[in-house]
């Protein structure tokens, strides 16, 4: 058997980007509430990509059979899709709102 725990991703798969630092202490000039809000918006546009990318995985599902969810399952089909996407992102994600949070930070601090 084989030992999975020397197994690593190559940098930068799948791990977090890092993030600018917060608080008072940081040198910025942005506020909490901003950076929140900021943080939020990365979060929300990593969920999108992620929505966007997993709606390929079940475009050519049947929802036929004796389990099949009929209709109604393709109907819903994309509200699903949101939601893992949606818990992807509040799981860690895929380190894409850590680079886009980061940009955004330098963009408005830029601005001022």
């Amino acid at each position: 058997m084989s030992d999975l725990s020397a197994v690593s991703a190559p940098a930068g798969f799948l791990t977090p980007a890092p993030t600018a630092p917060t608080g008072a202490g940081a040198g910025s000039t942005i506020s909490d509430a901003r950076r929140a809000q900021i943080k939020k918006t990365a979060e929300d546009f990593e969920a999108s990509f992620l929505s966007e990318m997993l709606k390929p995985m079940f475009q050519g599902l049947s929802t036929d059979g004796p389990f099949g969810g009929g209709e109604a399952e393709g109907t819903w089909r994309s509200f699903m899709i949101d939601a893992m996407a949606k818990q992807t992102v509040k799981a860690g994600g895929i380190g894409l709102s850590g680079s886009i949070m980061s940009e955004m930070l330098k963009m408005q601090e830029a601005r001022q």
